[in-house]
């Protein structure tokens, strides 16, 4: 059974990967309870969702009223599993991109409102801001969180693309502990790693656009997860098994075949072998492929390994 965590300073004890439903609103309904049992057969109980995600009809909440109805379909106890949501983008479907981002209470509450109803829950188990606001005011959305917590209709809080100020500035009002980052990371995105390999030097490596938010994370016992971690960051999309990179799809197979596993479980071991204890947001909604990547969960890679695939990555060690 997959190993577990704890979420941040909570009592949220969850497995390691986690499941993002983004694209689930692009399944019908069979196929979206498939999705679901397969990785609940796996051990995965935490569920990532948002408030805009709908990609597929261009709606808010598409994807969580097919996680909602996928639940209730594989007839999962909700005790058993762990929601999280976010909150804090204005859906810009119509406008080819988000309109704004509204951390004001009347936006939020609504919006979780909705997202429950999409859900069929009354609570979650966590919310997270999902981009900063610039027009935040930090009180106003402290005793938003305070009052969405007195009525139990959220149980923790977190935050999305924040660094160290950000955090530290929004901790100050509130009473409750921020328990979660989440970051983009994986083989192919680093920045969170790549300034401090690179410190005290001159290279474009060294320059620090994170803020320093990984060493940050663990010393708060924050607990980084991390999207769209198979992502190329090119026009390319996923790098596993993609002729444009070569050298990593190379050493990912060498390593597969070491460990006689997949390139996919390659991939997430990679992420799950650092010692913060990062949480994976796997988004895929191919059960073979997520099979694979669960496989991660039980592979062991030694430093040697990690270290080879950093560098096929195309990421310099100095």
């Amino acid at each position: 059974m997959m190993r577990h965590i704890c979420i941040g300073t909570s009592e949220m004890h969850v497995s390691r990967i986690a499941l993002g439903v983004l694209h689930m609103d692009a399944l019908d309904r069979t196929a979206a309870a498939t999705v679901l049992g397969s990785v609940l057969d796996r051990g995965v109980n935490f569920f990532d969702t948002a408030d805009i995600y709908g990609p597929n009809a261009r709606r808010a909440h598409a994807s969580s009223e097919k996680l909602g109805t996928s639940i209730k379909d594989v007839g999962a106890k909700r005790s058993d599993i762990f929601i999280q949501t976010k909150f804090g983008v204005v859906s810009g479907y119509s406008h080819n991109g988000a309109t704004r981002y509204d951390s004001s209470y009347r936006n939020l509450v609504e919006s979780l409102d909705k997202e429950l109803e999409a859900l069929g829950t009354d609570y979650v188990d966590s919310v997270i801001l999902h981009r900063p606001d610039p027009l935040m005011d930090v009180n106003e959305f402290a005793g938003m969180i305070q009052d969405l917590m007195s009525s139990g209709k959220v149980h923790q809080v977190g935050v999305s693309n924040m660094g160290p100020w950000q955090i530290e500035y929004l901790q100050s009002s509130l009473a409750t502990h921020i328990q979660v980052d989440q970051l983009q990371f994986g083989l192919m995105h680093t920045p969170i790693i790549d300034a401090g390999i690179h410190i005290n030097m001159s290279d474009d490596d060294a320059i620090n656009r994170e803020g320093g938010i990984l060493p940050y994370t663990q010393l708060r016992k924050i607990t980084i997860q991390a999207w769209s971690p198979f992502q190329s960051g090119t026009p390319y999309g996923p790098f596993v098994g993609n002729a444009h990179f070569p050298e990593l799809n190379r050493e990912l197979d060498r390593q597969a075949r070491k460990h006689a596993t997949t390139q996919n479980a390659i991939a997430t071991a990679w992420i799950l072998h650092h010692p913060a204890q990062i949480q994976v947001i796997l988004g895929s909604m191919n059960p073979q492929r997520l099979s694979q990547m669960l496989d991660g969960d039980d592979i062991e890679l030694d430093r040697q390994d990690w270290w080879d695939l950093y560098k096929a990555a195309g990421h310099r060690v100095p």
